[in-house]
């Protein structure tokens, strides 16, 4: 154990990652937001599918010697637009992450067999680097959480509505179709920006993991986007102070931290439950239950 866990330079490497800090609080809040929706509109499986093409984009732009946050942008920018205008409902949308996804990992893995560079580099892009982040890189990532968050603030009201009830949404003439678009291209942006913290491989832990934890033991949509973003940040800050002082990449302890968090949230409902102090459906089915607020939101 004493190879893995080594602490004796701890305060020396700690001041190195401040950056990347930065970076995996910002991913926490938008990973944590963005979450919420996943859960509520059930696009778990879009996450994974526009993470094989960020993937690829970064690995692109690896190869071409170009900036590697652009590419990966770029790629999760392209998949999610592809998600939303051709996958409006769920199967034609499960259908189309099924073909993008092969095809982005192949791509990926191509482009980095062509790559005779750091190995270090080519294994980042899949497992994440705990120093990879960057003054520019961190740059980009602020811009993007700025935009993703500015659009979450824009549309959270009708996009809740159209989550939680669809049919009457569309009744009342809000853009159900335009809404879906939109949101993908946000969820496309969280995913850029997992990517360039966490890998590809692993990017559920932080869009998908913190918001089912919360709807576990909430159906307030008041609390359950701040207890994502709480688990969220939690998961992936502590990841990297964790794998710190460690020779393992940081995907590990996030996921770790991640699925640690939902299995306590699971006991809590599980107790809560027992004990009468919270129905099954409010606990174990959250996301359906923001029907009554999302009406309030739209009025």
């Amino acid at each position: 154990m004493s190879d893995v866990f080594s602490f004796d330079d701890y305060g020396r490497l700690l001041a190195l990652v401040h950056n990347s800090l930065i970076a995996a609080a910002l991913l926490g809040v938008v990973g944590g937001l963005v979450g919420v929706f996943v859960q509520m509109r059930d696009t778990q499986f879009a996450v994974h599918g526009i993470s094989e093409l960020s993937f690829a984009g970064a690995a692109g732009a690896l190869l071409l010697g170009i900036n590697v946050s652009l590419g990966s942008v770029l790629g999760s920018l392209l998949a999610g637009l592809l998600i939303g205008l051709l996958g409006v409902r769920a199967r034609d949308r499960n259908s189309v992450i099924g073909v993008l996804m092969p095809f982005g990992l192949g791509l990926g893995v191509l482009f980095l067999a062509l790559y005779d560079g750091r190995a270090a580099n080519k294994f980042g892009l899949l497992t994440g680097q705990v120093v990879s982040v960057g003054t520019v890189q961190l740059g980009w990532m602020l811009t993007i959480s700025a935009v993703v968050l500015a659009g979450l603030v824009l549309i959270w009201r009708p996009l809740t509505f159209v989550s939680a009830d669809p049919e009457v949404a569309a009744a009342r003439g809000l853009p159900g179709g335009l809404l879906s678009v939109v949101f993908t291209l946000l969820l496309a942006l969280a995913v850029s920006m997992a990517v360039q913290v966490v890998g590809a491989l692993l990017v559920l832990s932080l869009l998908v993991t913190p918001a089912a934890a919360a709807f576990r033991v909430t159906a307030s949509t008041v609390l359950a986007p701040v207890l994502s973003v709480v688990f969220a940040v939690v998961s992936a800050v502590g990841g990297i102070l964790v794998a710190l002082g460690t020779s393992v990449p940081i995907s590990p302890f996030v996921t770790t931290i991640s699925f640690l968090i939902y299995l306590g949230c699971r006991v809590v409902a599980r107790v809560r439950t027992r004990r009468g102090w919270g129905s099954r459906v409010a606990v174990e089915a959250a996301p359906s239950a923001v029907d009554n607020s999302s009406h309030m939101a739209v009025r």
